[in-house]
């Protein structure tokens, strides 16, 4: 399935959907909400088999906090790019899809201990590099007490 009657299929799923065809992929704007039946979707539809998750990476927009997957289809060889994010720096959190593909388990357990990001039903959600004293060094707001000035 090309970009445009890809973006057209996951239109139909639900026509809230910001839907942008980038250079390289289709790239899906997702409320937080509706998040996790989209991935479900994805994965089990026979016109898409998202079956591979690439990548999950959290990212700090400065004022909110969010997360990208890619996600590709083994069978059908396309890739779609879902995006989400939250104005709440204080909790932030959207829905795990640990229970879709394996793969994100590690992924948002990094996007956890880097970032703060917390996954709603994941199911080990802890630190995977630091412990608690570090604070959240991936976001812009964070600052070091212990650099060192030579």
């Amino acid at each position: 399935m090309d970009k445009i009657p890809l973006a057209e299929f996951i239109k139909s799923l639900d026509s809230d959907l910001e839907i942008k065809e980038g250079k390289q992929f289709t790239e899906v704007t997702v409320p937080p909400s509706k998040l996790h039946s989209l991935a479900s979707q994805l994965r089990e539809n026979d016109e898409t088999l998202f079956d591979f998750l690439d990548c999950i990476t959290g990212v700090d927009y400065g004022h909110d906090l969010g997360v990208i997957y890619h996600l590709y289809s083994t069978k059908f060889r396309h890739t779609v790019v879902l995006r989400t994010r939250t104005a709440d720096r204080e909790h932030p959190q959207f829905d795990s899809v640990s229970d879709i593909w394996e793969a994100a388990n590690l992924h948002e357990r990094e996007a956890f201990d880097l970032l703060g990001i917390k996954f709603a039903s994941h199911p080990d959600l802890r630190r995977l590099f630091l412990n608690s004293s570090w604070g959240f060094p991936l976001r812009k707001d964070y600052v070091d007490n212990d650099i060192i000035t030579w």
